[in-house]
């Protein structure tokens, strides 16, 4: 896009993966039948997935470090809960799924999700600016744009909370 950096903030690429994931889940409520919604959904729900990835293995740790104990430990608790919603959907085969059904769970997944993003942004993300070295923030903004999980990683909270 125009006027836009190329290099932005860690906190400015974490919060877009956040309005990303909203978007993919939004397209496909308002158009279920549309096959490039579907896509994006499936597409989401991997976007959501590598996002918590990133944050408990590369984010969280050194915030926990610093101190920031309650608020990752949130975090962490609802990372499990997106985590078991996404796992119960795929259960259920999407494709398979009455649609007021998946409509309500998608719904449920876009309110944990803002109830989460609206903790974790000005919390948790600030405090990474404040606190993380200037290498971490780098190399974990540079692991945002990677688009991969490693194969049978699993959230910390999944089925624990």
């Amino acid at each position: 896009m125009t006027g836009e950096p190329h290099h932005q903030t860690l906190r400015g690429a974490l919060e877009r993966e956040h309005r990303e994931i909203d978007a993919g889940i939004e397209a496909f409520l308002a158009a279920p039948e549309d096959a490039d919604a579907a896509e994006g959904l499936s597409t989401s729900f991997t976007a959501l997935r590598r996002h918590i990835y990133l944050e408990e293995e590369f984010l969280f740790p050194p915030l926990r470090a610093q101190g920031l104990m309650a608020p990752v430990l949130v975090m962490l608790k609802e990372h499990g809960e997106l985590w078991d919603a996404l796992d119960e959907m795929d259960r259920a085969t999407i494709d398979g799924m009455e649609p007021e059904a998946l409509q309500h769970k998608l719904e449920h997944v876009l309110d944990l999700l803002d109830r989460h993003n609206a903790k974790e942004e000005p919390i948790v993300y600030a405090a990474a600016e404040r606190l993380l070295a200037p290498d971490a923030a780098a190399r974990l903004n540079d692991l945002v744009s990677t688009r991969s999980l490693p194969t049978g990683w699993v959230c910390e909270r999944a089925r624990t909370h």
